[in-house]
């Protein structure tokens, strides 16, 4: 009976020999296989992975692919915007413009309207002593989370108000419209309100489950509180206005820094 022949270089050989290349095969490891002149390639086919046609930014670092069209020009559109708006509603208080005095007609018009104890209680909102608290315990919480850049952002926005709305309330004058007391454009209690519960909104909804719950609250209480001041007749609508228009300004820088960490959370990979 005749034996078949065992292959060389099985087990029970005495000299154990390197692995041979075969002609034909690719190793996925070998950088430039078969003269691709590319890794992981044995062919001179492109990699079909999007890293491989990944761009670079400025700095050399790995872009996005394909680039995201768009954003750069909505920041500056919106800057654009919130800028416009505030310089005409400066402008037309400055001046005595028709806009001025549409805002009075409209101001006198709702002055004493709704529920005094409620609408006393929205204009309440934009006091620093329920104000201030709110913020002092968002920056608290990101502190706790890791967070030191965001938090030290809405410290300095916060502090920035007064220094803002101070000098221009000396500048512009505006009697209120149950005084002849002047110093009331732009409205203080509206640029606490929107600054405090905005940045306290944008520090806690990275770390939320529901992160729309926060700006939604934010927009709900400066809003109630811009409602309060006009109803009570602490301040013209143009005041609140002009109060919103500047700290959506100063809320913009937190506001890219946040979004900014819960994009690189979100890629961050869970144990």
């Amino acid at each position: 009976m005749r034996e078949t022949p065992r292959p060389q270089g099985t087990a029970g050989d005495a000299g154990p020999e390197l692995p041979q290349h075969r002609p034909g095969r690719a190793f996925a490891h070998t950088t430039g296989a078969s003269g691709s002149g590319t890794p992981h390639r044995s062919d001179g086919r492109s990699p079909q992975t999007p890293r491989g046609a990944r761009q670079t930014d400025p700095t050399g670092r790995p872009g996005t692919t394909p680039p995201v069209p768009g954003r750069p020009a909505l920041l500056i559109s919106l800057v654009s915007s919130l800028l416009a708006l505030l310089a005409l509603t400066t402008w037309q208080v400055a001046t005595d413009g028709p806009l001025r005095s549409l805002d009075e007609q409209t101001g006198r018009a709702l002055v004493g309207h709704g529920p005094a104890r409620l609408t006393e209680f929205f204009a309440d909102l934009g006091n620093m002593q329920l104000a201030l608290p709110v913020l002092g315990c968002a920056i608290v919480w990101a502190l706790v989370r890791g967070a030191r850049r965001e938090p030290l952002y809405a410290a300095l926005t916060m502090a920035a108000v007064p220094l803002l709305v101070v000098p221009l309330k000396d500048w512009i004058a505006r009697p209120g419209p149950l005084t002849d007391a002047t110093g009331y454009y732009p409205s203080g209690h509206a640029a606490t309100a929107a600054v405090a519960y905005g940045a306290a909104a944008l520090l806690t909804s990275p770390y939320a489950s529901r992160s729309w719950m926060m700006p939604v609250a934010a927009v709900s209480l400066t809003a109630a509180t811009g409602i309060g001041l006009v109803l009570r007749g602490y301040h013209w609508p143009l005041d609140v206005l002009g109060s919103w228009f500047l700290c959506g300004l100063l809320l913009l820088p937190l506001g890219l820094s946040c979004r900014s960490r819960r994009r690189s959370s979100s890629r961050t990979p869970r144990c």
